[in-house]
């Protein structure tokens, strides 16, 4: 069975974790620094021009949003952190629900974290691996925006990132990617199909584990 992201709706959005859909199935969360580009690589990853609104604006996602792939899988588009401009009550409070979305909900199977490749492991992308190695979390990090740097210049960044990478989340992979060229977006797709995956067969076959 092979997952089709163009089928990708959505499904809603909530203001706080504890009102998201039922927690069941699997999902793949995208997370990052405001204006990182969460919302324009779901679109050009499920092949739809306006899935997630993008805004040129940061800070723009303020809740979390549902979408899904099929009855049982789901991709998350999550508030962007760290953009300074949004009053710092409001940055606490998406905070809250960032934090408490990670800790407690059981079908999320792992995190894309994006990074604008020219600013990549703010400290707040530090803090954020660092809670997923120890959640024991898979991450996949995508180094967006990789139009805006010549091809070396972007490879010297992946190869500069990787070992910093290793020492916050051994586990963690990462490549170069691009909504606007959509360059890496094949990629991008097999890792989340690869941790979605196996919910989609056992629901076929009628066991949900992996």
């Amino acid at each position: 069975m092979s997952l089709n992201f163009a089928h990708a709706r959505f499904l809603t959005s909530v203001p706080k974790a504890s009102l998201a859909p039922p927690d069941a199935g699997a999902e793949v969360a995208f997370a990052g620094r405001s204006n990182a580009g969460k919302s324009s690589a779901l679109n050009v990853i499920t092949r739809q021009r306006a899935l997630a609104r993008t805004s040129k604006t940061p800070g723009r996602t303020r809740q979390i949003n549902f979408f899904a792939v099929d009855d049982r899988l789901r991709l998350v588009d999550l508030p962007g952190y760290g953009y300074a401009k949004v009053p710092q009550a409001l940055q606490t409070q998406w905070q809250q629900q960032l934090t408490e979305y990670l800790e407690n909900r059981v079908s999320l199977r792992g995190l894309i974290l994006l990074m604008d490749c020219r600013h990549p492991l703010t400290e707040f992308d530090r803090q954020m691996l660092r809670w997923c190695a120890a959640a024991e979390l898979p991450v996949h990090v995508l180094l967006t925006k990789a139009d805006k740097l010549k091809r070396g210049p972007a490879n010297a960044i992946l190869l500069s990132v990787r070992p910093q990478l290793a020492q916050l989340h051994p586990q963690a992979t990462v490549q170069l990617f691009s909504a606007l060229k959509k360059s890496g977006v094949d990629q991008a797709s097999a890792v989340i199909a690869g941790w979605l995956t196996p919910v989609a067969h056992g629901a076929a076959g009628g066991d949900s584990s992996c």
